[in-house]
């Protein structure tokens, strides 16, 4: 991103709220909401769903009115359509959705002609604006695809060059990144920081994804239709001090149930627990979870700094905004098929095609009962075919599969009989109640009156959903709705587990308790789980991960084997904190770093030989003027892992169709 921001006061905002509400017949969706936006900076509006973003962000776009308040743009104050339109050529908006302001059957280079024309874009600054975003957004090479033919990542990418064409002073991006491939993301998340230093626009983003707060200059926590906090990430993390403490044990179930009588906060990430402990310093925390977890095995033990995602659960407990759930984990032996090594999955050079074109080229792996496995990859890069596969909804073109013991190809009613299926697209039928959805997909899957009524029992207990057995899907929270979708995939006690983006627009605090019960499914009841997602740190809650790529698996290892494959290619990762973080990206890149990229106001760089690129780092910045305030290893992220290994990919592709 660009610098850190030379304007806060109020007097240079751009935008400014006042007392702000907005209903909806009778459910207020945003009350009384103050906010002010500085010039020159990215402001981000971080919230789960139902918090309010996306009225807030229409408002000042000026396409939704509201009931009371005030709003200000560009010092217009937006109280009729009249004044709405006074601003209109000088801010671009970007609605939630892939897509959803493109045109399906117009090519890339098509739709960014029909918005500059629409923007009045005069045809020489067309050419050169047009090329330029093209480039950066790597659009170039498929300038005369249909839009409909896009991946998420791209159609995203191409809906920012559109709002962007007409070099607005203001861009109002609503969750731009959801759903969206970590590439694309990092894409992304560079443009609109380079726009932001060198164009000097304001951009105000929303977003559900905790890992990118640190890209914003300020931010607006907002839950419920209100703001809980504004500030620098900095500020808000000093509003719930504490240390975050990551522990592998033995035995786990046990150890996780201990925990949870003595913190408030404890979840699981793949083979460790991770315990949030409050007023503490790292050193602090770590005693207190060690002298916790007396007489049990200790593996490993880490403390450090809270995360973004963790610190804001803890402010939302901490001013009694959730509830703290103290979920019972069974004490006893698990009966978990993983440790004998018993194979639920296997797939053995797993081919399909489509015409000519093939989606899934000889992919093999295997995932054992009781192990939680994790298909990452790119949109578009064969992750939904391969599960399509393996539930036998398509046959494949080459290649063996088996799944808990029966043939794919051959096996389509014992496969449905033995599996659960989460596909992306929402499952549940919304005309119907909770409790009707779950009776029907026991009766689909043939369950007796008496199993159904004890599966179903035992789902509402797991899934949370007590309370909630005569609502409708579309009347609960996104988060409750899912963990539906999964109870029933899981009412007729599958034996595998098939989850497709499961937890994509789902606030921090329901994706936390959806891992939960994915973590217990595994270790308690013995059940095989592929799961895909774009939400890197979900990655982590993986026992293991395979990297897909056009089609083919180019990785399959642990999450902490792939991150230490990551160090030994491309060495550690050095963050950069600089007054000119922009300066000091064109000059790294230009000395031979080519791997600098931003994130947030730092830089950051891999370094082959750490000591001695910081010393060289640091002297080719101050050389050119750039004051550097502090340069430190960090470890690197799953993101990073990803990222580079799919860029290179591409890169290796580019040079073999050159």
């Amino acid at each position: 991103m660009g610098a850190a921001p030379l304007v806060t006061d109020a007097d240079t905002a751009l935008i400014r709220v006042r007392g702000f509400r907005k209903s909806y017949r009778k459910r207020v969706a945003v009350d009384r909401v103050d906010l002010t936006v500085p010039r020159g900076t990215i402001f981000g509006l971080i919230g789960p769903d139902g918090a309010g973003k996306s009225s807030l962000m229409k408002a000042i776009a000026g396409v939704l009115a509201f009931d009371a308040g005030e709003v200000e743009v560009f010092d217009v104050q937006l109280d009729s359509e009249a004044a709405a339109e006074r601003i209109k050529d000088r801010l671009g908006f970007m609605p939630q959705g892939l897509g959803l302001n493109l045109y399906p059957e117009l090519t890339v280079d098509e739709n960014i002609d029909f918005f500059a024309r629409l923007r009045l874009v005069p045809e020489d600054a067309l050419r050169d604006r047009k090329h330029r975003l093209l480039v950066v957004t790597r659009l170039d090479r498929f300038k005369n695809r249909p839009m409909k033919q896009l991946s998420g990542g791209m159609k995203q990418k191409l809906g920012l060059v559109c709002t962007l064409i007409h070099e607005p002073e203001l861009v109002i991006l609503d969750e731009p990144t959801t759903g969206v491939d970590p590439v694309s993301r990092r894409d992304f998340w560079t443009i609109v920081g380079e726009l932001v230093a060198e164009k000097g626009i304001t951009a105000l983003v929303s977003t559900a994804y905790m890992d990118e707060v640190n890209r914003f200059h300020n931010i607006a926590l907002l839950h419920a239709g209100t703001v809980l906090a504004t500030g620098t990430p900095s500020e808000i993390h000093a509003l719930a001090p504490g240390a975050q403490v990551l522990v592998q044990v033995d035995p786990p179930l046990t150890a996780l149930a201990k925990l949870r009588q003595g913190f408030p906060q404890v979840e699981t990430i793949g083979k460790r627990l991770c315990v949030y402990v409050d007023d503490a310093t790292p050193a602090n925390a770590e005693q207190t979870v060690r002298r916790a977890l007396a007489g049990y095995t200790l593996h490993s033990i880490q403390a450090g700094e809270p995360d973004m995602e963790d610190m804001f659960i803890a402010l939302l407990r901490r001013r009694g905004l959730i509830p703290i759930e103290r979920v019972t984990v069974r004490q006893e032996t698990p009966v978990n098929a993983a440790s004998s090594g018993a194979c639920a999955v296997e797939a053995r050079d797993l081919t399909r095609d489509f015409g000519d074109f093939r989606a899934v080229d000889r992919a093999n792996f295997t995932i054992a009962a009781g192990e939680i496995f994790g298909l990452l990859g790119a949109n578009g890069a064969g992750k939904t075919t391969v599960i399509k596969m393996l539930t036998s909804l398509l046959r494949p073109t080459e290649g063996l599969a088996w799944v808990a013991g029966a043939d794919v190809r051959e096996g389509g009613t014992a496969v449905k009989e033995r599996i659960g299926y989460m596909s992306q697209v929402f499952s549940l039928y919304l005309d119907l109640s909770v409790i009707e959805n779950l009776r029907l997909y026991a009766g689909i899957y043939g369950l007796s009156r008496r199993q159904a009524k004890e599966r179903i029992q035992w789902v509402i207990e797991m899934a949370g959903l007590a309370g909630h057995e005569g609502e409708r899907p579309a009347a609960v929270p996104v988060g409750l709705r899912q963990r539906l979708a999964l109870g029933c995939a899981l009412v007729h006690r599958p034996r595998v587990l098939f989850l497709d983006e499961p937890t994509s627009g789902v606030d921090p605090v329901g994706r936390r308790r959806f891992w939960d019960v994915l973590f217990r499914l595994a270790r308690e009841d013995g059940v095989a789980i592929l799961v895909t997602t774009h939400y890197m740190s979900e990655s982590e809650h993986c026992d293991r991960l395979a990297l897909m790529y056009a089609g083919r698996i180019v990785a399959d290892a642990t999450p902490s084997e792939l991150k230490q494959s990551l160090e030994d290619d491309a060495g550690e990762l050095l963050e950069i904190d600089v007054a000119d973080s922009t300066g000091a990206l064109t000059l790294l890149r230009d000395v031979g770093f080519a791997n600098a990229y931003m994130h947030g106001a730092r830089v950051r760089v891999f370094a082959r030989a750490p000591g001695a690129d910081r010393h060289s780092v640091q002297g080719i910045l101050e050389n050119a003027g750039v004051r550097v305030v502090q340069i430190k290893c960090i470890p690197p992220s799953m993101e990073d892992v990803f990222v580079y290994r799919i860029t290179a990919l591409e890169r290796a592709a580019a040079e073999v169709a050159a």
